[in-house]
C-alpha cells in the first residue's frame, strides 16, 4: 500500500477558534526543517528544547504539545503533551520529562500520548511515507492550571480542555520521514 498517495491533512489549529499568536523557537531545529535524530523515536527520542516569548501579559499557565496531523489515522497522532506549566516558565530544556532528562517544571506533568506513554515519543512515521509535520504548540492559558490529572487525561482530553482557556498560541513545525 502506498501511504504517500493519501491527501494532505488539514492544519489542525486552523480548525480551532482563532487566537493571537506569539513566538516559540528551538535551538534543535528551525521552522519547516527536518527534525534532528535526537528528536526522533529511532534516534535519541528526546523532546526538543523550546523557548517562547511575546505571549499576553494575562497568561497564567501553559500547555505544550506535539501533534502529527499526517499520521495514517483518522485522528492524527499525539506525540507529547505537557500540562499545567507555570506562567513563569518560558523555556523547556531538551529531553525534559524523559526517563533520564531534566525534571519537569514544578506542578506540571505529561499525559499519555498515542504510544501509551506519559512522556515524549519522537517522530516515527511509517517507512516510505511522505514527510510528516510535527507541530510543537505552546498554548498560553487564562488559568494557572487545567482541571486535569496525569492518570485521568490524555493528549486529546488536554487539547479539548485547553481550547476553552487558550488566549494565544505559538507553533513551530518540524518535518521528518523515514
Amino acid at each position: 500500500m502506498d501511504l504517500s498517495a493519501r491527501p494532505v491533512a488539514p492544519d489542525p489549529y486552523d480548525l480551532l477558534p482563532p487566537v493571537p499568536s506569539f513566538v516559540v523557537t528551538s535551538v534543535d531545529f528551525l521552522e519547516g526543517e527536518r527534525l534532528p535524530e535526537l528528536n526522533v523515536a529511532d534516534g535519541g527520542n528526546l523532546s526538543p528544547a523550546l523557548c517562547w516569548s511575546g505571549f499576553p501579559a494575562e497568561t497564567q499557565g501553559f500547555v505544550v504539545s506535539c501533534f502529527d496531523p499526517d499520521a495514517p489515522t483518522p485522528a492524527g497522532y499525539w506525540h507529547w503533551t505537557l500540562a499545567n506549566i507555570p506562567g513563569s516558565v518560558t523555556c523547556l530544556p531538551q529531553g525534559v520529562g524523559g526517563p533520564d532528562g531534566p525534571a519537569l517544571p514544578a506542578g506540571s506533568f505529561c499525559v499519555r500520548n498515542d504510544a501509551g506513554t506519559a512522556d515524549y515519543f519522537g517522530a516515527a512515521p511509517p517507512p516510505g511515507d511522505r514527510p510528516h509535520r510535527y507541530i510543537f504548540a505552546v498554548h498560553a492559558l487564562d488559568v494557572p492550571a487545567l482541571d486535569a490529572t496525569p492518570d485521568g487525561d490524555n493528549c486529546t482530553t488536554i487539547a479539548f480542555k485547553s481550547v476553552f482557556h487558550t488566549i494565544a498560541r505559538a507553533r513551530i513545525t518540524g518535518i521528518y520521514s523515514r
